[in-house]
């Protein structure tokens, strides 16, 4: 039987699709190998969604953001309008979210892209309930005048 090599060997390819395999740590494990050895275990995921919604300035934003495309996916522009934030700022937050494998958009790059949360963070919402539930909710449109009352 002929082995069939899509790449040849000695493909100036081979090192820079090492690098996207480092770079992109979900596509070096799948579902069906080991859980251990998964980047997003439970235990890194929780320790992650920690850090990213309690553990950070962000977090309150990051955590309305997930809320609302859990209500209805939508686009970055859509996401200001209804949390009554600056834009930029949505960006920032929609960037770190998709950095951390939590939200995924339907066409990467485009202007106005839907946003969808990843399977994997549709999992996860029963952990950000909980580290909601522990840290108390608070509004990211909120005044300081506000939070006193």
């Amino acid at each position: 039987m002929e082995t069939i090599h899509l790449i040849p060997q000695k493909s100036p390819l081979i090192p820079q699709l090492s690098q996207l395999f480092r770079k992109i740590p979900f596509l070096r494990t799948t579902a069906r190998e080991d859980p251990r050895a998964s980047i997003y275990s439970e235990k890194y995921l929780k320790r992650l969604l920690w850090y990213l919604f309690a553990g950070t300035r962000g977090g309150p934003s990051r955590a309305e953001i997930i809320q609302a495309l859990q209500s209805r996916p939508c686009n970055a522009n859509q996401l200001a309008q209804i949390l009554h934030v600056d834009y930029k700022t949505i960006q920032h937050h929609v960037r770190v979210l998709e950095e951390n494998g939590l939200i995924v958009p339907s066409d990467k790059g485009t202007y106005g892209a839907v946003l969808f949360l990843t399977p994997k963070m549709e999992e996860a919402l029963p952990i950000l309930e909980e580290i909601w539930s522990r840290i108390g909710r608070r509004k990211i449109n909120e005044t300081n005048a506000e939070k006193s009352d």
